[in-house]
């Protein structure tokens, strides 16, 4: 028996277009974080002694000096970017990192030198290149000329002055932007 009844094709289509549809959706990318050095402003002194702990606070804003060897990133060699400790800027590349031999970390240049300023230190009876984070104004260490190529330059840095931040955290981090650093070529 056949059926023509016009009302049979009305329910079918009526009957398919209350039915869910399970396609597959597509997995989300992970949340898109906003870049903290980006929106940046300036804190109180009593506010960055809350944020930091004694050593660091001692080194970025009281132009210390953390003991070498005996800091957390001389011997890091995970691949992942170092920035301010107070800003968030990006500073240094573990790409630029090498073993300098003096127990602090180095880097032959920085990936943003916007990011820096330099400024003439005559403390200790010595002349030196002081390096300081320019949104912070805080003290990550100096820059000498006796680093290897291609740079001839040695920025030795202050552990303490820095966050280092694992290449696979960049993007949920708000540094997506640097993973092309890392990128096989």
């Amino acid at each position: 028996m056949k059926n023509n009844h016009p009302f049979h094709f009305v329910f079918i289509f009526c009957l398919a277009t209350l039915l869910p549809i399970h396609a597959s959706e597509p997995t989300p990318s992970p949340k898109s974080v906003s870049a903290p050095y980006k929106t940046y402003k300036p804190m109180t002194d009593q506010e960055l002694q809350k944020k930091l702990n004694s050593t660091q606070y001692s080194v970025t804003k009281k132009n210390g000096t953390e003991p070498p060897f005996n800091n957390e990133y001389w011997d890091n060699h995970a691949e992942g970017l170092y920035v301010c400790v107070i800003s968030g800027d990006p500073l240094f590349s573990s790409k630029d990192k090498f073993d300098s031999g003096t127990g602090w970390p180095s880097f032959t240049q920085s990936i943003r030198k916007e990011s820096l300023t330099e400024v003439t230190d005559q403390a200790y009876g010595m002349s030196r290149t002081e390096v300081r984070g320019k949104k912070a104004d805080s003290h990550l260490g100096h820059v000498f000329s006796d680093g290897p190529k291609p740079t001839g330059l040695r920025y030795c840095m202050n552990s303490a002055s820095l966050r280092f931040i694992p290449k696979e955290n960049l993007a949920t981090e708000g540094y997506g932007d640097y993973t092309k650093l890392f990128e096989k070529k």
